[in-house]
């Protein structure tokens, strides 16, 4: 019999290759925004490095190699896993206003507007966050990791071809700041694919970072603390202050100085046999948990995958989780946040009644009471809805990096801040993080700018767990719609058993049907974005459903980039990394 017979290939699984290659390891891989960020976690992993040490080179990498996405002085929330104490650990990297920022300050000096530049600034958190992660668990110096971002940033690299699509997209915006037009544009316009851009600057400001480890005395841990120390109290902190005393910014040294990150345990929720673990209410990470919780005991399979009915139901999910978003997250430090109740299985059982599977609801709900564990409050007490009705804007976000290594520890980090948004500071060589435009100016709003407070960060990465043990990280940018990519792949893999490269590939969808995260908060009521991938009589499905459907590409960046790295049951590392914006894995 021959061995391609018809009758010999009936046990063989179809051959159906995704768009990228399934990268499968044996002791650690690694899925990042860049290839060349991957690229840098796998030389520290070989090179002996745990999932930290690998994890926080790929993030440096990234706000060097990525720098319409991610910005050095940027945020980065992070989640850590540590395999052999079993424990799941948060860090903040978002940071707060200024003291000066006020709401009055935008509606008295910016005529209520929260403006692109030095106004929506708050304090950089990704190099403490780093660093912090680094000291508590890494095994490596700063300067081992910094390592790939310097050579990067000194040598060069050559712009990729989503990035060179992104800044062409948005030359013109480089233009309102001299710092920026001398880095970011060539001879007045964009990088092309594969044109090297140098940024001296920022490699000589994470030299700065190594010399003050060099000249620390104590153990590995003094000299990181001593690399973050020269970012916020050395000489590029006075640079940074220097440039907003100039250019009429509100960031001072003291802010910079006074601030540190968050470490805490991290926020988990049960769907099924799974656990899944987010950072906490000063981002929307908790919004996935409360999704997975109304989703929970629901038999999602009998739906099919992607069907009108199972795309329906997701979508539900989204607007119910997404109104207590709105109305209930906040910096902890400012706003009383009902967390008990938000992530309790009685409060999703009480919220899911408002689900009909057979009309989509036109809006998004009138957020739940989780102190009474009841569906909804009154419309008349609901927090208005922000924005007009709109389409919303094509924000410029974020990139990812997830890590398992040889041990079971595990790395998922979302860090971010576009180069696009604020002017590059002088001397310090890319934008201060102008995640200011996450806030509101209605004072009834749980995220209201105030001084020292963190606006509620998009950027959010999870990890799963079985049967007590790390199952995958995984994350993705895209803004309002990460929670919702995330959910969707989390779904692909463990309801409807993909493997994670054929997961993260699948089409998507999203919903708009809440104000957006980014100023001006826009609004669009009902209207469901779809990947054309997407069936036509499903998409026709979803609009009899009431869903006011919007049409997308085959492969669409805005519905965000997910990428994961599974862990199989014999130990293996199943790595997932989403083509939509070029991401990379590399297993061994």
């Amino acid at each position: 019999m021959s061995l391609d017979s018809a009758s010999s290939q009936q046990k063989v699984p179809a051959h159906a290759p995704t768009a990228t290659v399934q990268v499968i390891g044996a002791r650690w891989a690694v899925a990042a925004g860049h290839p060349l960020a991957a690229e840098a976690a796998a030389r520290v992993l070989a090179a002996g490095g745990n999932a930290i040490d690998a994890g926080c080179a790929a993030g440096l990498a990234l706000g060097v190699v990525h720098p319409d996405m991610v910005s050095v002085a940027g945020v980065a929330p992070i989640l850590v896993h540590l395999a052999r104490a079993g424990e799941t650990f948060e860090v903040s990297g978002v940071g707060p206003y200024p003291r000066a920022t006020t709401a009055a300050y935008f509606r008295e000096r910016h005529q209520g507007q929260i403006p692109p530049g030095l106004p929506r600034t708050v304090v950089p958190a990704s190099p403490d966050a780093w660093c912090a992660a680094l000291a508590r668990w890494g095994t490596m110096s700063f300067a081992d990791v910094a390592t790939a971002a310097i050579e990067h940033a000194e040598r060069g690299f050559p712009v990729s071809q989503f990035s060179a699509y992104q800044m062409g997209a948005n030359a013109d915006k480089y233009h309102r700041w001299p710092t920026s037009t001398a880095l970011y544009l060539r001879d007045g316009r964009a990088y092309r694919l594969g044109e090297i851009l140098v940024q001296r600057e920022l490699g000589e400001t994470l030299r700065r970072m190594v010399r003050a480890e060099a000249r620390a005395g104590g153990d590995r841990a003094a000299g990181v603390s001593a690399a973050r120390d020269e970012f916020y109290r050395g000489e590029t902190a006075r640079r940074i202050a220097e440039f907003h005393r100039a250019e009429d910014g509100p960031l001072v040294y003291d802010d910079l100085a006074g601030f540190s990150v968050e470490v805490a345990p991290a926020l988990r929720a049960r769907f099924g046999a799974y656990e899944v673990a987010a950072c906490g209410f000063w981002c929307q990470g908790p919004v996935l948990l409360q999704m997975l919780n109304l989703l929970d005991g629901v038999d999602l399979a009998a739906l099919g995958h992607n069907s009108p009915a199972y795309l329906h139901r997701l979508v539900e999910t989204v607007k119910i989780a997404f109104a207590d978003r709105d109305a209930w997250y906040g910096d902890p430090h400012f706003v009383k946040v009902p967390a008990d109740g938000l992530l309790s299985k009685a409060y999703a059982a009480a919220r899911r009644a408002l689900f009909d599977a057979g009309r989509a609801l036109p809006d998004m709900p009138a957020a739940g009471d989780p102190y009474r564990l009841a569906a909804a409050k009154s419309r008349e007490s609901a927090l208005p809805l922000a924005g007009g009705s709109a389409a919303a804007p094509a924000s410029l976000d974020t990139s990812y990096v997830a890590v398992v290594d040889a041990e079971g520890n595990g790395f998922s980090a979302t860090p971010s801040d576009p180069n696009v948004d604020s002017p590059v500071v002088a001397g310090v060589g890319c934008v201060v993080s102008p995640r200011g435009s996450q806030g509101w100016l209605d004072p009834a709003h749980a995220s209201v700018v105030a001084p020292g407070k963190r606006p509620r960060l998009t950027p959010a990465p999870a990890m799963a767990f079985k049967d007590g043990r790390l199952f995958m990280p995984f994350g993705t940018p895209g803004g309002d719609v990460q929670q919702q990519a995330m959910l969707q792949v989390f779904l692909n893999v463990t309801v409807f058993g993909m493997e994670p490269q054929r997961a993260v590939e699948a089409p998507r969808v999203a919903s708009r049907s809440f104000p957006d995260s980014f100023w001006p908060h826009v609004h669009a009521p009902g209207k469901l974005e779809c990947e054309r991938r997407i069936p036509r009589e499903t998409r026709d499905g979803l609009q009899a459903l009431g869903h006011d459907v919007a049409e997308w590409p085959d492969w669409e960046w805005r519905a965000g980039a997910v990428c994961g790295v599974q862990v199989g049951p014999d130990g293996t590392r199943w790595a997932g990394a989403d083509p939509r914006r070029g991401a990379h894995a590399i297993a061994r």
